[in-house]
C-alpha cells in the first residue's frame, strides 16, 4: 500500500469516527417524575436502561405523590427535566416564573371521579349535603377536572364545594377503603384501584374534555438553550417508550407495577406511610389503569391554549397567555 492511500485510509477513519461513531456525549441531569402512571414512559425508560443508552445520567430521579409537589420541586437548580401534568406545568410557569418548556406530551385523558354505587347513582347527586367528596387541593389537574364536571353538568358549584374535603391520592384512597368517603375526583392510578374497595368508575375524562391533555414532558429554558441535543435524546427515550407501551401493553403494566411498588415505600407522606404500604399496586390493576390513558407524545398547542384560559377563568393563574410561551416542540414534531 502507498504511504499516500494509507495517509488517506487514515483520515476517512478518523473523519468517520467524529461524525457518526463517536459514543455520545455523556449528559448529566435531574429529572423528577410525577407516582402515576401517568410518568409511565419515564419509569419505563428507567426500568429498561434506555435513558443510559442514549447518554443520559440522571443525578437526581426523583418521585412526587403529586403534581402539584413536583411543580414547587422545578424551582430547584437540580431538577431540569420533568414529566408532569400539564396543569401544574402552567401553574409553575404563571404563579412561581419558573422557567420551562414543554417539548412532549406523554399522555391525554387520565383522571376519573370514583364513587360508592351504594351512595350516588347520577352526577347530581354529588350536590347532596351529606355527601363527602375527595379531591387534591385547589389548583391541581384534579381540581380543575372536578370544575369541568361541574360546568358540564350544570352542578351547583356551591353545593358541590361544600362537600369536598381536601387531600392527595393516596390520602383518599385510604379514606375510600376506611369507608370514609363517598365519591372522589382522582388520576390514575389511583382512580382504578378504588375499584377494589367497591367503588365504580362514574367518569373519565374523556366524557367531560375531548382530547384532555394530560402530562408532558418539560424542560427548563436554559437546558434547552444550551443543551438541546440532551433534549433531543430526552424526546427520542420518551417516544419509545410510548411505542413499547403501546405494543406491549401487559409487560409495560408489569414493568410499573414493579417500579411504583418499590418507589412508593419512599415517597408517601410520613403520617400515611405505613398504611399505604398495603395498598399494593398490582399488574392487574395497571393493566386496567393504562388502559383509560391514551399514551402518544403528540400535543396539540390548541388543547394547550384552552386548558391554559380555562385555569384562568377559574382564578388559579392571574392572566391567561399565548400557549407558545411555554411550548417547543421541534423534536416531538
Amino acid at each position: 500500500m502507498s504511504k499516500f492511500l494509507a495517509v488517506l485510509i487514515t483520515g476517512l477513519m478518523v473523519i468517520v469516527l467524529i461524525t457518526g461513531c463517536a459514543p455520545k456525549e455523556a449528559a448529566t441531569i435531574g429529572m423528577a417524575v410525577e407516582f402515576m402512571d401517568h410518568a409511565a414512559c419515564a419509569y419505563i425508560s428507567q426500568d429498561k436502561g434506555w435513558f443510559e443508552d442514549e447518554g443520559l445520567n440522571l443525578t437526581a430521579y426523583e418521585s412526587y405523590v403529586t403534581g402539584m409537589a413536583l411543580a414547587s420541586a422545578l424551582a430547584r437548580g437540580d431538577i431540569q427535566v420533568a414529566y408532569i401534568c400539564l396543569v401544574p406545568t402552567i401553574n409553575a410557569y404563571a404563579n412561581a416564573g419558573v422557567p420551562i418548556k414543554v417539548v412532549a406530551g406523554t399522555h391525554k385523558y387520565g383522571y376519573g371521579l370514583v364513587a360508592n354505587p351504594e351512595k350516588i347513582k347520577t352526577i347530581k347527586d354529588l350536590e347532596k349535603p351529606d355527601i363527602r367528596i375527595g379531591c387534591v387541593r385547589e389548583g391541581g389537574a384534579v381540581d380543575v377536572f372536578l370544575h369541568k364536571v361541574i360546568d358540564n353538568y350544570h352542578l351547583d358549584e356551591g353545593s358541590v364545594l361544600g362537600n369536598i374535603q381536601r387531600m392527595n391520592p393516596p390520602k383518599m384512597v385510604l379514606a375510600i377503603k376506611m369507608g370514609q368517603l363517598d365519591a372522589a375526583f382522582l388520576p390514575e392510578q389511583w382512580a382504578t384501584m378504588t375499584e377494589e374497595f367497591g367503588f365504580e368508575m362514574l367518569l373519565v375524562s374523556q366524557d367531560v374534555w375531548p382530547d384532555m391533555q394530560g402530562s408532558a414532558l418539560i424542560v427548563k429554558e436554559d437546558l434547552l438553550h444550551d443543551h438541546p441535543d440532551i433534549v433531543e435524546r430526552l424526546v427520542k427515550v420518551s417516544q419509545k417508550a410510548t411505542d413499547w407501551i403501546n405494543q406491549q401493553p401487559v409487560e409495560a403494566a408489569e414493568v410499573m407495577s414493579r417500579q411504583l411498588n418499590t418507589a412508593g415505600g419512599s415517597i408517601f407522606p410520613a403520617d400515611v406511610a405505613e398504611v399505604a404500604a398495603s395498598l399494593e399496586i398490582t399488574p392487574e390493576v395497571l393493566r386496567r389503569s393504562m388502559g383509560r390513558l391514551e399514551y402518544t407524545t403528540e400535543i396539540d398547542p390548541v388543547v394547550v391554549q384552552a386548558t391554559i384560559d380555562y385555569i384562568a377563568r377559574l382564578g388559579y393563574i392571574r392572566d391567561s397567555f399565548s400557549a407558545e410561551e411555554i411550548l417547543d416542540l421541534r423534536f416531538a414534531e
